[in-house]
């Protein structure tokens, strides 16, 4: 009885259980341990907590607030100033600006549980060398910049088995079109959905886009995903021999020299079949746990690369999301990532050369920048 009485009072003074209410939870994207989320996807999704728009979107939205002073009391801000922005903006559909893209890349680092760990990645950077050593083709470090990775336990993971299959679907010579199998085309169409469609960081980019009217639904996004990352266009000869993909996540040969190549998974396997020689680095970023950046300086199989960027650690659908997120919101500018509370620069690329659909343009390229 006495049980029971306490049961009825907690009922009666409003107690609720907390994994199916969103007190305390309003924007930390979404998270499989409890039964409701309290993020903008929930609402493309439908599974957020009954008391969702109640206490988030009240709380959390800048109608009326643009612009305002700080005030520390306030759970979040409407200014360019602070990080810890509002996340319901009342321009949707507008532009996307420089706050919302460090807010939105904040988020995706939070829910990158697929990254890696000290425990199952160790790398090696060994010698900095300074910017105007970077073409001197000087091997300065005798050891491979990866010391270790736990393969089991990464590759097995599905983003990864997505990203290990693609990967190897590439001629590295431009000039040569390539030709892909119908199984290699599904193999393309898998790693986008992986990534995307299966994962809180692919759900929370496609949210923040779906409700910034980028795209109507969630198969508009898959499909002009793989338009722009994997449709074909010409670098050289006139050949349908390169795409944003191929160039950016497996790297190409043109000019004699290496183009491209921005992905720390092709660098590792590579490396560790023996095709790879590390050389060098020209920057760290400031992170100390992954994922990090580095700007490499490496041969790959008798051809050189002066500064090779990639984002050491991250997922797969980390490296893709930041990648794509930059590219819509600042296609052919840099783009300024909050990551961990320190600053990435990302540099787009388009490809003027050629369209898809309504007259857009295919990823050029894009890596990270030197701060």
């Amino acid at each position: 009885m006495k049980v029971l009485a306490v049961l009825v009072l907690c009922v009666t003074l409003g107690f609720s259980n907390t994994l199916d209410s969103c007190q305390g939870r309003c924007g930390y994207g979404t998270d499989s341990n409890y039964s409701c989320q309290c993020n903008p996807a929930c609402e493309r999704y439908n599974d957020c907590c009954s008391d969702y728009a109640a206490i988030c979107k009240a709380s959390t939205s800048c109608k009326g607030r643009c612009g305002e002073s700080y005030n520390s009391q306030n759970e979040c801000h409407c200014n360019s100033l602070n990080t810890h922005m509002c996340m319901y903006f009342v321009d949707v559909g507008g532009a996307v600006t420089d706050a919302e893209i460090k807010s939105i890349s904040e988020r995706l680092y939070s829910l990158d549980s697929n990254k890696a760990s000290a425990s199952v990645l160790v790398i090696d950077p060994q010698a900095l060398v300074a910017s105007s050593q970077t073409s001197s083709e000087t091997d300065r470090s005798s050891k491979p910049l990866f010391s270790f990775l736990n393969e089991n336990v990464l590759f097995s993971k599905p983003t990864y088995a997505a990203l290990l299959s693609v990967l190897d679907n590439y001629n590295r010579m431009t000039g040569q079109a390539e030709n892909f199998s119908s199984q290699q085309l599904a193999e393309q169409d898998k790693f986008v959905r992986e990534t995307m469609s299966n994962t809180q960081v692919g759900r929370e980019l496609f949210a923040f886009l779906y409700n910034k009217g980028i795209y109507k639904s969630e198969e508009d996004f898959i499909q002009d995903l793989k338009m722009m990352w994997f449709g074909l266009y010409s670098r050289n000869n006139n050949q349908l021999d390169s795409s944003g993909f191929e160039h950016i996540f497996a790297g190409e040969i043109k000019g004699g020299k290496v183009s491209g190549f921005h992905n720390w998974i092709r660098f590792y396997l590579l490396e560790k079949s023996g095709k790879l020689n590390y050389y060098s680095h020209s920057f760290n970023g400031p992170w100390t746990t992954f994922p990090d950046v580095l700007g490499m300086q490496f041969m790959w199989d008798g051809y050189y690369k002066q500064v090779g960027s990639a984002v050491i650690g991250c997922s797969p659908e980390f490296d893709f999301a930041i990648y794509s997120l930059c590219y819509i919101t600042r296609p052919g500018k840099q783009c300024h990532l909050s990551v961990g509370g320190s600053t990435l620069i990302i540099q787009t690329y388009t490809w003027d050369n050629s369209f898809y659909g309504d007259g857009k343009k295919f990823i050029g390229s894009a890596y990270p920048a030197t701060p």
